[in-house]
């Protein structure tokens, strides 16, 4: 599995630290940007970045995650829920994340910058890593709604 990882300058650090713990755990990442602290770059280019190569992945069948960080992780948020086949969460903590993957088998993680340490990004993003989708046919059948409503029927 790949994971693409891309941040603005508010969560730049932490995606640096991120990028880092996964060459240490041997995690195939691919940072997408942004490449240095840039106070003026914008956060909308960087997920949808991201956003599109999860979705395209997804569209191949090709198993893909993706992580976005801003300050508060909404943003980031927003922009990867524009995209088709992408089931973007935003990390408030590890059961959470855990939920939202077994439950609504999310593809990408938002994760606030400002509001999240270094540790507990790494727990988060080991969950969302390793934590596999329930396949419950309720579960199943709610993904399924949501793909209708992605296709406008």
């Amino acid at each position: 599995m790949k994971v693409y990882l891309g941040a603005d300058h508010r969560g730049f650090k932490l995606k640096e630290e991120l990028k880092a713990w996964f060459l240490e755990n041997e995690i195939a990442g691919e940072d997408l940007g942004t490449f240095e602290y840039d106070s003026n770059d914008d956060y909308p280019l960087i997920a949808e970045k991201v956003a599109k190569c999860v979705s395209s992945d997804s569209e191949k069948n090709l198993e893909s995650r993706g992580i976005v960080i801003c300050g508060s992780g909404v943003g980031v948020d927003i922009v990867a829920n524009k995209f088709k086949s992408i089931r973007c969460g935003l990390a408030v903590n590890s059961e959470q994340v855990r939920q939202a993957r077994e439950d609504d088998n999310i593809n990408m993680l938002a994760i606030p910058s400002d509001f999240t340490s270094r540790e507990d990004a790494r727990k988060i993003v080991k969950i969302f890593l390793e934590t596999t989708f329930s396949k419950k046919e309720r579960k199943i059948r709610r993904l399924d709604e949501i793909e209708k409503i992605e296709d406008g029927i």
